[in-house]
């Protein structure tokens, strides 16, 4: 690919932000491969190690905040009319409804999903405490010469710490699948801004 090719599709992939950023995205890329040029690569070169169009606009989408674009999607491209602007009126107990109940949803969703993971944490946590205090305990109980609950309360505490020593890396497995879930969760709603511009 060529650097008017990639320009030209990374142009078309951004057609939802406004337009400054558009430009100024285009021209860094543009002045990127003309630098690599003077190096010494060819256009095709200096592009391959850009790499592909389709990478670098999802990082440029990941990267622009969510308000951004929604300024962009509500900004008027021409004056409305005044039967226009009955029609919002009159319609908005209908649509401003369903936006909220859309911002709703999608905000429980959000919390929904820390809320489970702060609830697991909660519980290694616990898991942790209590291994700790029963081998406290188990030893406390074998210097006053109690034995038999001494050495029950040390091996309740050793299990609780296994649990815990496990229950830890499955918590941050699940935190890590949680901050990729909400970030994909984050670009599809960014990329419906985006496709919905490019359709018009």
């Amino acid at each position: 690919m060529n650097k008017q090719e990639f320009l030209t599709r990374l142009r078309l992939g951004l057609a939802g932000l406004p337009q400054e950023e558009i430009a100024e995205r285009v021209s860094f890329y543009h002045e990127m491969i003309d630098d690599r040029v003077e190096d010494g690569l060819t256009e095709e070169e200096a592009v391959a190690e850009i790499g592909p169009v389709e990478a670098v606009i999802r990082q440029i989408v990941a990267e622009t905040p969510l308000p951004r674009l929604v300024r962009e999607k509500v900004k008027p491209k021409r004056q409305l009319r005044a039967w226009e602007i009955v029609l919002l009126v009159l319609g908005s107990p209908i649509w401003l409804a369903l936006g909220i109940a859309a911002a709703a949803v999608l905000f429980s969703v959000y919390v929904v999903i820390w809320a489970l993971i702060a609830a697991f944490w909660a519980v290694e946590l616990a898991l942790a405490v209590s291994g700790v205090f029963c081998v406290g305990a188990g030893i406390v109980l074998l210097c006053q010469g109690d034995g038999t609950r001494g050495l029950l309360g040390i091996a309740a505490g050793l299990v609780l710490a296994g649990l815990a020593i496990f229950g830890f890396f499955g918590c941050k497995a699940l935190t890590k699948g949680a901050v990729r879930l909400t970030k994909t969760i984050a670009l599809w709603i960014k990329s419906l801004f985006l496709r919905k511009e490019k359709e018009q």
